[in-house]
């Protein structure tokens, strides 16, 4: 087989993948490209629900919260609380399926209430379309397809002259509209695509337990499950306040020194803390897993124990979003985003235009 059959075949891969995610691929592209810079939106639009005014106070507890959100909410379940430890003055955000809730650290009282914002619809189109699992498991399979025609593409993009190089390294805009849209859809396609094949790869790890099995096996190291703890200690029951109270205060106590604290409870039922640490590279998290019946704790892994793979998956976030590199990458992450979601309407223009010129052909020849 010929380099030319050869790139017959991958062409055909390429074009077909293409045409059967593409709506999926320009989804999934266009809300990672606005989430890049969620922190910044969402630091902007709820300024105010984020922060209140200084006081020289301690912060009030968990306690007093839920309580006061049990008063007003008595049946709604509390599905996180986040606690920022190192903006004394940030609001306590403790959240339900529906909507979240913000307390005042000081004294506990509520400050305000707002439903699922536009962001987190942004999030949930693209972890899962809003089809819930059915949407997950189709958005996991599109970015294997992803990255298959990234593959793919670099190997179509690939000149088969070395000194055609260079007119594939620049866009012709002086050309006819078939020829920029091809050069938009070839060109900025190979730029973007290393960067494409990063954030593609990250976002795998996030929905394939065997990428994570298998960077263990690369960097030579352990999936690390954490620490169990076993002890048969009896612990009378507590009301739910008094318990995530306690759990919520243990561990700040132990483990000072923190930025952020979250208690969620997870789908499986269990309730896990997790405690962010000022980082430069990957995040330093102390992660603790709790009975929600008793608040036992069932086991916990912390960052100063991380071996390779450990560093990896906490570095994921970061990478797959560019933050590891700060704004900068933040930017380079947004580009290469939304060079992926005009990907799948350069290509359907190309081959509408061949499907066209072929159609044209065959009635001459007739």
């Amino acid at each position: 087989m010929n380099q030319k059959q050869i790139k017959n075949i991958v062409r055909q891969v390429h074009l077909w993948l293409g045409l059967a995610t593409g709506i999926i691929v320009f989804i999934i592209s266009i809300t990672g490209c606005i989430y890049v810079f969620e922190e910044e939106i969402r630091g902007l639009s709820k300024k105010e629900d984020l922060l209140v005014p200084i006081q020289e106070k301690p912060f009030v507890g968990i306690e007093k919260i839920v309580l006061n959100f049990q008063k007003t909410e008595a049946d709604q379940k509390i599905t996180s609380i986040k606690v920022d430890q190192k903006t004394s003055n940030a609001a306590v955000e403790l959240s339900t399926k529906k909507k979240t809730y913000y307390f005042n650290p000081y004294d506990g009282t509520l400050i305000s209430t707002g439903t699922q914002d536009w962001l987190t619809t942004v999030r949930k189109l693209h972890t899962s379309l809003l089809l819930g699992d059915t949407g997950s498991f189709i958005q996991k399979w599109s970015v294997v397809i992803f990255t298959l025609m990234l593959l793919t593409g670099l190997i179509l993009w690939f000149p088969a002259r070395i000194k055609a190089i260079t007119q594939a390294l620049t866009i012709k805009w002086k050309g006819t509209f078939k020829r920029v849209n091809y050069d938009l859809h070839n060109v900025l396609g190979f730029y973007a695509s290393f960067f494409l094949i990063v954030i593609a790869l990250t976002g795998l790890f996030f929905a394939f337990k065997g990428v994570k099995s298998a960077a263990a096996f690369l960097t030579g190291s352990e999936v690390n499950e954490g620490i169990k703890v076993e002890s048969k200690a009896i612990i009378k029951e507590e009301p739910l306040a008094v318990l995530y109270n306690r759990i919520y205060t243990t561990a700040i106590q132990q483990y000072p020194g923190a930025n952020t604290v979250t208690l969620s409870i997870r789908k499986d039922g269990g309730l896990r803390l997790r405690m962010l640490y000022p980082y430069e590279w990957s995040r330093k998290q102390n992660t603790f897993f709790f009975d929600a019946s008793t608040g036992q704790l069932l086991r916990y892994k912390l960052y100063k124990d991380f071996n390779t793979v450990d560093i990896i998956e906490a570095s994921n976030y970061d990478l797959h979003t560019g933050k590891i590199f700060g704004l900068f990458g933040k930017i380079i992450a947004f580009l290469a985003s939304l060079i992926a979601a005009s990907l799948p309407i350069t290509g359907f223009i190309i081959w509408l235009k061949k499907k066209k010129k072929k159609k044209k052909t065959q009635i001459k020849a007739v």
